[in-house]
């Protein structure tokens, strides 16, 4: 995709077709709980060490997944705050057994 993607809408399922394969998405919710975890950690503890590792443990399950088992490149890389959000959603949808049709229609265009 060269053009620049203007709207939430559109971009979600730009998001879920860059992450077709189950093995990518469960890098995801691995590192999205984890690093769920470490931020209520930080905030109970006030440790800054559970902060500095935040990131680390999110982006870094997300972007093994892409480099290694989608072999493209991760949304995060153009739009930081949609992908972002879009993991939290993407998970909360697989959580709650709605990921499935948003799924088949991202992969069916």
């Amino acid at each position: 995709m060269s053009e620049r993607i203007q709207s939430y809408t559109l971009f979600f399922p730009y998001y879920l077709a860059e992450h077709s394969k189950a093995a990518c998405r469960a890098f995801h919710y691995v590192g999205t709980f984890s690093s769920s975890a470490l931020l209520v950690a930080f905030i109970v503890t006030g440790e800054w060490f559970y902060l500095a590792l935040w990131p680390v443990v999110g982006y870094g399950a997300a972007w093994f997944s892409h480099f290694f088992i989608e072999h493209n490149q991760p949304a995060t890389f153009k739009y930081p705050f949609w992908s972002l959000i879009s993991d939290y959603y993407m998970t909360f949808l697989w959580l709650t057994g709605r990921l499935k049709p948003h799924l088949d229609m991202a992969l069916s265009d």
